[in-house]
């Protein structure tokens, strides 16, 4: 039996579509039982969880070949990143007293950072993870293409791309949900020994400027990417009904001075970024 937390989502929906195709059995681990039904339609046994409550997560990990452990996303978290902590330790108890035979977790390019930032939380995890008796592979992906999702409105309607990452030339590891997913369903069944990093980017790497390039003949109009100064962005994000922006700003700073990046040789994924606009567009 597979396991798969964050099924909802694009990555674990991807990672389920994956296993089923390939004729694996599929436990879906939902907190909300409408959510299942889509998945048990799919053949899926579908089991009700909260992330933040061991005995429910014991239970659904119970009697599992494989377990695919994907963390809810924080993207304003408490000082300290309380929420996270509570989840990792609720999935580590699970996860020792289940026993399953191996364990796939998404962690983030540039989770081995020690400065705190945003993606911290994944560093979180594979600590609190990281003493686990059965094997245990963290896989690492870039940053992810869909965020450009956030660029078609802008585009469309001023022609304009307001970027956080900068400067607007500068290509940076990227990589689309559905190489994550695949990639962590080809992880989920395999053997292996011990703890391992995986790190995973797309074919090619990708700046603003080319963002913009790609949006521009999908709109049919004009459209470049525009730099937001780094001195806006605390009262942009506060403005945005952010509490704590700062663990976000420092994830940019991160991306934009060099210091969230692969340990190893990453992966390649195949899928590029044009084929994600169009999708997203």
């Amino acid at each position: 039996m597979y396991v798969i937390t964050g099924i909802t989502g694009k990555v674990g929906g991807v990672v389920a579509r994956t296993l089923l195709a390939a004729g694996k059995p599929v436990r879906a681990v939902v907190r909300d039982p409408a959510k299942g039904q889509a998945w048990a339609g799919q053949g899926c046994e579908v089991v009700l969880a909260d992330m933040n409550d061991e005995a429910s997560l014991t239970r659904a990990f119970t009697g599992a070949e494989a377990v695919f452990v994907l963390l809810p996303p924080h993207f304003d978290p408490s000082p300290g990143f309380t929420e996270t902590r509570r989840i990792v330790a609720a999935l580590q108890g699970a996860l020792a007293a289940a026993r399953p035979a191996r364990v796939v977790c998404i962690s983030t390019v540039g989770a081995q950072a020690t400065q705190s930032n945003l993606l911290s939380q994944l560093g979180l995890l594979e600590q609190g993870l990281g003493n686990l008796p059965m094997p245990v592979t963290f896989l690492r992906p870039a940053w992810f293409m869909e965020n450009a999702a956030w660029d078609v409105a802008p585009a469309r309607d001023s022609g304009v791309i307001p970027s956080f990452l900068q400067p607007l030339d500068r290509a940076i590891p990227m990589v689309a949900t559905a190489d994550v997913g695949r990639t962590a369903a080809e992880l989920l069944q395999q053997w292996w020994t011990g703890h391992r990093v995986v790190e995973l980017e797309g074919p090619s790497r990708y700046s603003p400027n080319d963002i913009a390039a790609g949006l521009a003949p999908l709109l049919r109009t004009g459209v470049r990417a525009e730099a937001v100064p780094r001195e806006t962005w605390q009262a942009s994000f506060s403005a945005q009904g952010m509490k704590n922006p700062e663990p976000r700003m420092r994830m940019l700073d991160g991306f934009n001075e060099g210091w969230l990046s692969f340990e190893h040789t990453p992966r390649k994924g195949i899928v590029e970024l044009d084929a994600v606009l169009r999708a997203l567009v």
